[in-house]
């Protein structure tokens, strides 16, 4: 145990963020640089060493977060690393990005504040960064087979990765002009800055993984040509399918899904684009949508100088402590401020306890997030574009979703994203039929125990086969899918398998 007496003497502390008028500016990453290492001994020295840690439990990726934890607080930076990577492949991935249902999960956090796990997971994984600490581990010898692997997103990388190290030569199909999948065009910049993924493709290039960029499968390259070359082919296309809004206006100019709108504020970042054909630049913007993408498309907004930003969200507001439907160690469906929300607060200048999103408190336009609200159509002007959205209040009645007489408004929008989540794996390309793949009952490509598809060598892991979910899913997808193709490979395999396919988050 780090600190027999860390959990009672030492209080959480999370890291530190820059001013909101300051971050908005650019699109760095919206921590304050180095704040995390003066403390985040101490922070891992609140962790219990538990005898039976249910941290575990909340990861699908298994980390050993109680080992790691102990490492981080003797600041055994190459040992914490070396247990870090021993579950995930790609710890600055999840350590910023990811919800950290770890935490949720922290016993700890049953009467106490949880422990900072995703913060100590970013330190480690930055120190090893910096130390040196993080090299290339090719295989010591090649096995001779060929494996594809179409997505380049977590999952994708995991998998790929794996497989590479198990001494298979592998090939990465990515249909964007660079790897990373969500990762490179669906994670703004000030969440997650792109150089922390180059150098893991740089890490894996050295490995011996190759990158095919560009090459759609199943229009590009067809799916028999790809079987006859590989051995084996991953499919971790991802659920990239948005959730649409079919109400009437939906055809104005200015209403995206957030996956038309994101990927190009990526891009001039990238260098590609010198300004975004899509930018909230001097326009009330509403990001129809209260998830992570939903929070995306506001930080994105704000930089690029809206005029106001208001969310919508068509649940109720979650409340800010567990609800007893949602007991430990479960993840909560809590109130977050995230640091675009916290943004919208500052620059609309909103004073404290204001913006509840209740009754007729309920924000105006610009003034951050409304929920208990549906979209009921869009209004344009006489040019076709959107200049208004009409919306009504809804509450829950006998299980079903009402309107409640009464409450229709409408607020300005002359930008508007769709972040609803995603429905499945595009089938449009041809992908799908050309492979001749099954699917389940929820759209998604169906695997047995092994993530193998009906099809002779052709595996699929991620949000493909499991639909839209989490990183660490995805990650661990990735790992366990790369266990059921090296033995489907060789006859055995040594690859570590977190997950079985029909494992979910634990619930009540």
């Amino acid at each position: 145990m780090a600190d027999p007496k860390g959990f009672l003497t030492t209080g959480r502390e999370v890291a530190k963020t820059r001013p909101a008028d300051e971050r908005v500016k650019d699109w760095n990453e919206v921590y304050v640089p180095g704040s995390l290492l003066p403390i985040i001994s101490k922070q891992a020295g609140r962790c219990m060493d538990c005898g039976i840690p249910f941290c575990h439990n909340g990861c699908p990726l298994g980390n050993l977060i109680p080992e790691w934890n102990d490492y981080a607080y003797r600041e055994d930076w190459t040992a914490a690393s070396e247990r870090l990577h021993a579950t995930n492949n790609f710890p600055e991935f999840t350590g910023r990005l990811c919800p950290a249902p770890c935490e949720s999960a922290c016993v700890l956090g049953i009467n106490q504040p949880a422990v900072t796990i995703k913060n100590v997971e970013v330190s480690i994984i930055d120190q090893a960064w910096d130390r040196g600490d993080v090299t290339p581990q090719p295989p010591e010898r090649l096995s001779g087979k060929t494996v594809a692997v179409i997505g380049s997103g977590p999952a994708g990388l995991a998998a790929a990765q794996q497989l590479t190290r198990a001494g298979h030569t592998v090939a990465v199909y990515e249909r964007a002009d660079r790897i990373g999948g969500l990762l490179r065009y669906g994670i703004p910049e000030f969440k997650m800055e792109k150089s922390h993924i180059n150098r893991r493709i740089e890490q894996m290039r050295a490995e011996g993984t190759k990158f095919r960029t560009e090459i759609e499968v199943g229009k590009d390259i067809d799916a028999a040509k790809l079987r006859r070359r590989y051995d084996a082919v991953v499919i971790a296309a991802g659920a990239t399918v948005s959730r649409d809004l079919p109400v009437p206006g939906r055809e104005l100019n200015g209403v995206h899904f957030a996956m038309e709108y994101l990927p190009l504020a990526n891009k001039v970042q990238e260098g590609d684009l010198t300004v975004s054909p899509i930018t909230a630049e001097g326009k009330h913007v509403v990001v129809i949508g209260g998830g992570d993408t939903g929070a995306d498309c506001v930080g994105t907004a704000h930089r690029q100088g809206a005029l106001s930003v208001t969310q919508l969200e068509i649940m109720p507001r979650p409340g800010e402590e567990r609800n007893a439907n949602q007991p430990w160690p479960t993840f909560p469906m809590l109130y977050k401020v995230t640091s675009a929300h916290e943004e919208t607060e500052v620059l609309a200048g909103l004073k404290e306890g204001a913006g509840s999103g209740q009754g007729p408190s309920a924000p105006k336009a610009g003034e951050g997030r409304v929920y208990s609200v549906s979209t009921t159509h869009f209004e344009g002007d006489e040019d076709g574009n959107v200049q208004a959205l009409h919306l009504v209040e809804v509450e829950f009645k006998d299980g079903k979703l009402e309107q409640k007489p009464g409450t229709e408004r409408k607020i300005p929008a002359q930008l508007v994203t769709l972040a609803m989540g995603f429905t499945g794996t595009d089938q449009a390309n041809g992908l799908v039929q050309q492979f001749g793949l099954e699917l389940d009952a929820r759209g998604n490509v169906a695997r047995d125990d092994d993530y193998a598809t009906n099809v002779d060598g052709v595996f699929v892991a991620g949000d493909a086969g499991r639909g839209q979910s989490l990183i660490v899913w995805a990650i661990a997808e990735g790992r366990s899918a790369a266990r059921g193709v090296d033995r489907f490979l060789t006859g055995a395999s040594a690859l570590p398998a977190p997950i079985r396919p029909t494992d979910r988050s634990l619930t009540v």
